[in-house]
């Protein structure tokens, strides 16, 4: 993809920030239509179920895979420089994150995401565990739970300063990654159909995957041609959340693509949910409900940064370029869901009845 002529008439860090509104709109808009969360998913799971938040969790999971490994194929991306894969990972913040990650996401019934999403239809819940949320990850990349996050990542780390290839490690040929994902995608279609998911919402889901492969595919185009180095990303909320608050609070802030995210998703959702007649205001329906929400949001600022992202950053994001730590980050994420699904909900309601 040649960006040279917008380079000619728009400077390279307001063209990042401008993918990623871009690719924000278009997660906005996906994942409002198609109620895509994996805090949904995980919960039916533990239950027993594999119902339509499943199907459609794994749809968007599937198809960013088949979106990116495709690019990958045709030569329109290469994760080798990926911020993701080019530092070095943690295979004990994977864990810990993501057991942490999972557990916060389910009491604040949400992932990062999610939030973000709901918030744009007048979800105040959502506003200010979004907000919560952004601070705790601000807190642990640069402040005060900064040095805790840097021990507990540090504990167990990839060998030679970056992350793990999946398909590498288990000297698997590039095309299987797509092949992967198309197998997942029948197994989602599958479970679409004996849900009853109509076309519409499969559409939408799909899309969610589509704008994580084009996040990719942009921010690698643009670092082909900048003359600065541009981080190759895609669509996460840990570091882009933490960004974006900052990015308005300090003086000579930097536009980026995570600066240009936040907004995006928040606008596309937005207009997908008027459209839709889906914007109203809702609140808290107690004290209980708000210290159950404040806490999940705490936990899941902490935990997506110690895990390398969130649940959609490494979970989806992370996930299809086969990054090791993340299918780890994203495996603990299910298991601290589904406990605390189990001990909370489960257990915790049935003694309360």
């Amino acid at each position: 993809m040649d960006l040279s002529f917008l380079l000619d008439h728009v400077d390279e860090a307001t063209l990042a920030a401008l993918f990623g509104v871009v690719t924000g709109i278009v997660f906005g808009v996906a994942a409002q239509r198609s109620s895509f969360c994996l805090r949904a998913a995980t919960v039916e799971f533990a239950r027993g179920q594999l119902g339509p938040r499943v199907a459609v969790w794994l749809l968007a999971f599937s198809t960013a895979l088949v979106w990116v490994q495709g690019a990958r194929l045709l030569g329109l991306f290469s994760p080798d420089d990926a911020r993701m894969m080019a530092v070095t990972g943690s295979w004990s913040g994977a864990v810990i994150g993501g057991l942490t990650f999972g557990a916060g996401m389910v009491l604040a019934r949400g992932c990062s995401g999610r939030l973000l999403v709901l918030a744009a239809t007048g979800n105040l819940r959502s506003v200010i565990a979004g907000l919560i949320f952004a601070v705790v990850a601000q807190m642990s990349l640069h402040g005060w739970l900064a040095p805790l996050r840097e021990y507990l990542a540090g504990l167990w780390v990839t060998p030679g300063g970056r992350n793990v290839d999946l398909l590498a490690l288990l000297s698997l040929p590039e095309w299987s990654g797509l092949v992967l994902g198309l197998a997942i995608s029948v197994l989602a279609l599958v479970l679409a159909r004996r849900n009853r998911i109509g076309a519409r919402v499969l559409v939408f889901a799909s899309g969610v995957g589509f704008a994580v492969a084009l996040g990719w595919v942009l921010t690698f185009s643009l670092a082909q041609v900048a003359f600065d180095p541009v981080t190759i990303t895609s669509v996460t909320f840990s570091g882009p959340s933490a960004n974006t608050l900052m990015f308005f609070l300090v003086p000579e802030a930097v536009l980026e693509f995570d600066i240009g995210l936040v907004p995006g998703v928040f606008i596309g959702a937005f207009l997908a949910a008027a459209a839709s007649r889906e914007l109203k205001f809702q609140g808290f329906e107690g004290e209980g409900q708000m210290r159950r929400s404040m806490t999940g949001a705490a936990l899941m600022g902490f935990g997506a940064m110690l895990a390398g992202g969130c649940a959609i950053g490494a979970g989806v994001t992370g996930g299809s370029i086969f990054v090791a730590t993340a299918w780890l980050a994203l495996a603990s994420m299910w298991l601290g869901a589904v406990v605390t699904d189990y001990v909370v909900d489960q257990v915790g309601h049935r003694r309360l009845a």
